[in-house]
């Protein structure tokens, strides 16, 4: 009987290099510009207590019907984290941290939701949070650490919009105008979202559906409905993004996918992604998630950045590509020794890429495995060189340089080696 075969998982997929050693590199991108900021990484765990995420908002699709739940061995309800933010303030209300406590975040998380271009079931992010602080210049850093990280990935078709959800003390007279507003407009919403309506009227303002979109653009604007502190906060952070020259639009429809956000919200939209799922990105304040996870009532801004969608759209606009060569050095040994054996670990231990060719194969075949390699430089050992305490330097790679410059193949001895390869890679 055949073994039996099997594929990942639908939503999912391998990631194998280059790809990997890109995402490595935006992640390096992401971790220099926090780092700058003053903030330290944190890293959660995969999974949680369900109930961590629940408080994200039970009338959000991320926990009715996207939450990949589990009881363990133990008999704990468990989930897999299908964001960062709620781990982030689980963790400060248990190591309490002194504030403005500042941490930035990468890695998976998991959504049960329909797969899609840039959309899996497992998927990764990066991010930042901030927590124990009001001040809304916070607001206004975080946005530019954010838009300063996609301009050192070369994107130059993303743009923020911006919008204030005010205080929770502000919502109920608005949410009372809301459900009068799209309740009156009876069966013209569609049925997605009058069921919507029921749970959460702000959720309606999210719907992409066509069927609601007159509606919602004549829907009562949030801004009519401020405090003075929630108002200044949001001029505020207009008049810090205007300083920074961080260019935005305002929003007043905006309202994000989660439930616990208050004041500032924000996202970061690419138009070189030609679909509808076109945000790379966002984010806002949550000045009671902190409470509602069992801790003081310390207020919070973040953002979370789509990797995917973000690599995504860096295809898109021809930037960012992946690492030309990973390798620096692939050594040709046709002696049969410990000749490849030996170099290859000079090499690595003198910080340089270098792999070889295994199974004693011939002199042509170790050469095209070289090619494929990627390799810049190949370093062959036969037995005259052997003998002769030398290695024969192969560039792989075609260069400019005129004849005798030092970049056509040539004979070095054993222990210049290192330095001859430094100054050809260099």
């Amino acid at each position: 009987m055949a073994a039996p075969t099997f594929s990942a998982t639908p939503g999912t997929r391998d990631l194998l290099s280059p790809t990997t050693a890109r995402m490595r590199d935006l992640v390096g991108v992401f971790a220099d510009e926090a780092t700058k900021a003053g903030f330290g990484q944190i890293v959660p765990p995969m999974f949680e207590d369900l109930d961590v995420f629940v408080r994200l908002g039970e009338s959000t699709d991320v926990v009715s019907k996207e939450l990949y739940a589990f009881t363990d061995a133990g008999e704990r309800q468990l989930a897999l984290r299908p964001e960062f933010t709620a781990s982030v303030c689980r963790a400060y209300v248990q190591h309490r941290p002194t504030t403005p406590w500042k941490a930035w975040y990468a890695g998976p998380a998991f959504r049960q939701e329909k797969a899609q271009r840039g959309r899996y079931r497992q998927f990764d992010q990066v991010g930042a949070e901030v927590i124990g602080s009001h001040d809304p210049d916070l607001d206004t850093e975080l946005i530019a650490l954010a838009w300063r990280f996609y301009a050192r990935l070369g994107l130059g078709q993303v743009r923020l919009i911006i919008n204030t959800l005010g205080d929770k003390a502000d919502r109920p007279p608005f949410l009372d105008a809301l459900t009068a507003h799209f309740s009156a407009a009876g069966e013209d919403l569609s049925a997605e979202s009058r069921a919507t309506l029921q749970k959460n009227p702000l959720r309606v303002l999210d719907s992409k559906r066509e069927q609601d979109a007159e509606i919602i653009a004549a829907a009562p604007a949030l801004a009519d409905f401020l405090s003075d502190d929630a108002a200044a906060s949001f001029d505020r952070v207009q008049a810090g993004l205007r300083l920074l020259e961080v260019p935005f639009v305002v929003e007043p429809k905006l309202v994000r996918g989660l439930d616990y956000y208050t004041r500032t919200t924000f996202e970061f939209v690419s138009d070189a992604l030609q679909s509808a799922q076109n945000a790379v990105g966002g984010g806002g304040r949550y000045d009671g998630l902190v409470a509602d996870l069992g801790g003081p009532a310390d207020p919070g801004v973040g953002f979370a950045l789509g990797v995917d969608r973000t690599l995504l759209a860096c295809d898109d606009e021809g930037v960012f590509g992946a690492t030309d060569a990973e390798l620096d050095v692939f050594v040709v040994d046709t002696t049969g020794a410990f000749a490849a054996l030996s170099v290859v670990d000079e090499l690595r231990r003198a910080g340089l890429r270098a792999d070889r060719a295994y199974d004693g194969r011939s002199m042509k075949a170790q050469m095209k495995a070289a090619n494929r390699s990627g390799a810049t430089v190949a370093v062959i050992v036969g037995p005259d060189e052997a003998a002769a305490g030398e290695l024969l330097v192969r560039p792989l790679r075609q260069r400019s340089e005129p004849e005798g410059s030092g970049a056509e193949q040539r004979r070095v001895a054993t222990s210049d080696l290192v330095p001859v390869l430094r100054g050809l890679l260099d």
